[in-house]
């Protein structure tokens, strides 16, 4: 049993819902017509998304707890997510007007509009019940992939079940440790991938 605890913590920590966003740029740079592009330019952008979603929300985060005195733990209280929602849906609306001066195709930015409207979505579900923001976000990479097999016209099941299997892993690994019953990784599964694909699919 603590085999098995220590690997949910692992999928746990790797699978961190702001990495999927940094992870959908780097794929749309190798796999799409978007890898001619000049290596500055994509390191530059993904170095700005990298910073912009992933690591000035956490260093801000991490210092709000320290000057509250609050303890990382505190964070599985419902109660007690709503400000940390918030930091990080500014910093991402921060991140997709700086992109926009990169003049990015649509669809690019959608990767940043749809983790915006999920976030807002799970932090307004937060304020009556806990979900779980991780499925959240692996539903999302499942909503965001479907909608990229329409704009580029690909089959995308072989890709597709992998996703599905992934967001299974750490919607498990919610439940080992405690953080989320399964009605609420549910939840964030099904949230995530609709307002994925609708936050991908519409800007296109």
């Amino acid at each position: 049993m603590r085999n098995i605890l220590i690997i949910a913590r692992w999928l746990s920590g790797i699978f961190r819902p702001q990495y999927f966003t940094v992870l959908g740029f780097a794929v749309l740079f190798l796999f799409t017509y978007m890898n001619m592009l000049p290596w500055q330019y994509k390191c530059s952008v993904l170095a700005l998304v990298l910073f912009g979603t992933v690591l000035l929300p956490r260093w801000t985060v991490f210092f709000w707890r320290r000057m509250s005195g609050m303890e990382l733990h505190h964070l599985r209280f419902r109660k007690n997510r709503f400000f940390p929602y918030l930091i990080w849906i500014c910093y991402y609306i921060f991140t997709l007007h700086i992109l926009s001066r990169f003049h990015l195709p649509t669809y690019m930015s959608g990767i940043i509009i749809a983790a915006i409207i999920i976030q807002v979505a799970c932090a307004f579900v937060n304020l009556f019940w806990k979900i779980s923001t991780h499925s959240a976000g692996a539903g999302g990479v499942c909503g965001a992939l479907v909608a990229f097999a329409i704009i580029f016209t690909f089959n995308p099941l072989p890709w597709l079940c992998l996703c599905i299997f992934i967001s299974g892993l750490v919607g498990t690994s919610r439940m080992l440790l405690r953080q989320h019953s399964l009605a609420q990784v549910v939840a964030g599964s099904l949230l995530g991938f609709v307002l994925g694909f609708v936050g991908i699919i519409i800007p296109w």
